[in-house]
């Protein structure tokens, strides 16, 4: 055990996509202005009130540039312009959007507290098909609407903020039957918390309390703009694009822009840096250190993955902690390495626990791991990195009470000691040297939530595609101005539209990143004057892609079609499928489903449709379709409350026709459904793609999956032969 304090390194990291339509100068989405409304000033002021806490705070030069333009420049954003527009005005579009919407907001942890909100998210329903919305407005006055639009956006006020601000504190109390001068105070309030914000980050980091890191300028994956082959490090198998993107001389630009706009908005360059998404190589490490940096942060995989040791124990512990909590050397930059576990504790665990509990918890953490260190000479340091807005919604009071705990507590307790990255290696100027840098992310030490999946190749393509045109462009003409088009290039190398690509995440507003990568890319083209390919006007976020069952089908099943689960192995040889993971809603809705299994014997396919809630809760007249889209699209319709009645449709043109009644199904808990091949036109070796989704009322609830869709080959003669060969 080491006799002196343990340090402790906070790195809060703040970023945002970069949301301005390139053509409009818009923000299509309000995440930027809500977040700062919410989450960046507090985050740093909170410390004004523990000066024994120091801490590290990585600001993205895009989040940056995009809270001083809502600062500066009086900018649009769809939701701040619908906020705008007084309820007697509003078409029946802006309402529906409002119902849509107004309440993406943490429905227990900020809805629920604000009595007049919840009663707002009661009247428009939990569970609300998109195509009931603008039969639900109807019933919504223009109190009603008013009401919403001024507490949709308090709401997104830290409630500290709102707490202590008077005009704010009096609107919480009156609640409901806001006026059009008190909306206008909101919108104002939110315009002045903005304006705060860098000035305090400036002033604590000058007081010496917080050191500020940064992030290459759009946030991209370094290692993969410097070549995109650097992913078969960690993932040899993978199917790479098209087309090799090799381009160290953009990964080196987006880091020099960075430093470059840090510099113009405080005064001095940051000594270090948090790689987008904790993305490392060898050679990005070469170019942060031409740069002028000092030290950069990842994760504990990757510096397993580079000593290529396992560094947690089967309990999950680490195993030799004197490894880890240390700084190393390569290339001439210093690198920390994040304790993942810790940090995924306060990012995804203790917004479930009460604040005073996990802060201990945290604490106590802490000291366990201090009393596992050997003593050296030098101090150890434990990093904690994690997001600094995104978890805050999820706990009580946006989770001061927590930070006011944690805080508290660490400024007492002796054993331990919070610094910034830079203090403790001017403390400790030795860093072991590492003989190889793995590269990798944070996410599995590898980069397969950015490149592999056939959306994410597809998009490194266009952007390839765009930036040789562009290079080609620029050549013929050396004297053009290219800046515009270049900014979007750099926009496109952002690492946020390939996060939503693919089947690792899931957003319903999918269709507004996809629009806003595929618009940047159009603009590089027009800005050059030149005809774009017409695929980029072609979604690349597909409805018809294939989605990956969590488990295979292994065999034929024969299932008893009773509804009830009746033996582990009757549905053991079976796929399935995990609404949580494959898609569903966020705020929204909340998911009726929870599972879909499915297989098959020689004659018949069966499917599985485990509830999230039991299916009597279910809303009435609801039925649960099987929609097969090929080889031939049929939709089997299976009422859940008659239990009877169950309909095998074609579709033929336009039209649905009844194909068979009585099919066999059965509802308890959960639903059991079995198609005859014959019936839905299936021959040994076709392929079918199916979803499922939730109607009522002939309106779709919820599709599952959310996105894309499940694949299954029909069994051939030999196929049980084949699966045990």
């Amino acid at each position: 055990m080491t006799d002196s304090p343990l340090n402790v390194a906070f790195i809060w990291h703040m970023h945002q996509p970069y949301y301005k339509d390139p053509f409009t100068g818009d923000y299509r989405l309000p995440w930027v202005r809500l977040h700062g409304t919410k989450d960046y000033l507090d985050m740093a002021a909170v410390l004004r009130e523990f000066p024994a806490v120091r801490q590290t705070f990585n600001l993205v030069p895009s989040l940056l540039e995009q809270l001083q333009d809502y600062a500066e420049n009086n900018v649009r954003d769809s939701f701040l312009e619908m906020t705008k527009k007084p309820a007697a005005s509003l078409s029946e579009d802006d309402r529906a959007f409002l119902l849509e919407n107004f309440f993406f907001a943490n429905w227990d942890m900020m809805i629920r507290p604000l009595p007049r909100y919840c009663e707002l998210l009661e009247k428009r329903g939990l569970r609300t098909p998109r195509g009931e919305i603008r039969n639900r407005a109807r019933y919504f006055t223009e109190t009603d609407f008013h009401d919403l639009q001024v507490l949709f956006n308090l709401a997104w006020i830290d409630p500290h903020l709102r707490q202590n601000d008077p005009a704010l504190s009096e609107l919480i109390k009156k609640g409901r039957g806001f006026t059009e001068e008190e909306k206008a105070v909101v919108i104002e309030k939110h315009t002045e918390i903005i304006r705060k914000i860098v000035p305090e980050y400036r002033e604590l980091w000058d007081a010496g309390q917080i050191e500020l890191s940064t992030s290459p300028f759009y946030h991209p994956i370094l290692p993969l703009l410097a070549d995109t082959h650097s992913a078969k490090e960690a993932m040899p198998d993978a199917r790479l694009p098209r087309e090799r993107f090799r381009h160290p001389e953009d990964a080196a630009a987006q880091i020099r822009m960075g430093l470059d706009y840090f510099q113009k908005t405080f005064g001095r360059r940051p000594e270090g840096m948090w790689p987008s998404e904790g993305s490392v190589s060898e050679a990005v490490l070469a170019l942060m250190k031409e740069e002028g940096i000092r030290w950069a942060a990842t994760d504990e995989e990757v510096l397993g993955a580079s000593l290529g040791r396992v560094l947690r124990n089967k309990t999950g512990h680490i195993a030799e902690p004197e490894t880890l909590y240390r700084a190393y050397e390569f290339s001439g930059v210093n690198i920390i390495f994040r304790d993942h576990g810790l940090s995924d504790l306060i990012g995804f665990v203790y917004s479930g626990w009460q604040p005073k509990e996990a802060a201990k918890n945290m604490i106590d953490n802490l000291i366990g791991i201090r009393k596992s260190l050997p003593p050296k000479k030098g101090g150890y340091i434990v990093p904690i990195i994690l997001d600094g807005e995104n978890a805050w919604e999820h706990y009580r009071n946006d989770g001061r009470d927590f930070l006011m705990h944690l805080y508290e507590g660490l400024s007492k307790e002796e054993r331990l000691r919070t610094v910034t990255v830079s203090e403790h290696l001017r403390e400790n100027p030795e860093a072991e040297g590492l003989k190889r840098l793995h590269s990798g992310s944070w996410i599995y030490a590898n980069f397969s939530t950015w490149i592999g999946h056939k959306e994410d190749n597809l998009s490194w393509d266009y952007l390839k595609d765009a930036r040789d045109a562009l290079s080609e462009f620029s050549s013929r003409n050396p004297g053009a101005d290219t800046g515009s088009a270049w900014r979007s290039i750099y926009i496109a190398e952002g690492s946020d539209w390939n996060w939503w690509y693919g089947d690792e995440h899931v957003t319903e507003m999918q269709k507004e990143f996809d629009e806003l990568y595929r618009s940047n890319l159009l603009k590089v083209y027009d800005s050059i004057g030149e005809k774009p390919p017409q695929r980029l006007y072609v979604p690349i976020a597909r409805e018809d892609r294939v989605v990956a069952p969590q488990k295979e089908i292994r065999g034929f099943i024969t299932p008893k079609m009773d509804g009830q689960v009746t033996g582990y192995f009757e549905w053991y040889q079976a796929a399935s499928l995990s609404v949580g993971e494959s898609g569903g809603s966020m705020h929204k809705a909340e998911s009726l489903i929870s599972e879909i299994h499915y297989g098959f014997d020689a004659q018949n396919l069966y499917i599985r449709v485990d509830p999230k809630i039991p299916y009597a809760e279910f809303p009435e007249d609801s039925a649960i379709c099987i929609n097969i889209i090929r080889p031939h699209e049929f939709r089997l319709e299976m009422p859940i409350t008659k239990q009877h009645g169950a309909g095998l449709f074609e579709r033929s043109g336009k039209e649905w026709i009844k194909r068979a009644d009585g099919m066999d199904f059965a509802v308890g808990e959960i639903l059991e459904a079995g198609i005859p091949f014959s019936l839905i036109k299936a021959e040994g070796g076709d392929e079918l793609n199916i979803c499922v989704t939730v109607n009522r009322d002939s309106l779709q609830v919820e599709r599952c999956p959310w996105r894309g869709l499940i694949s299954l080959t029909v069994p051939t003669a030999d196929f049980e032969a084949r699966m045990w060969y």
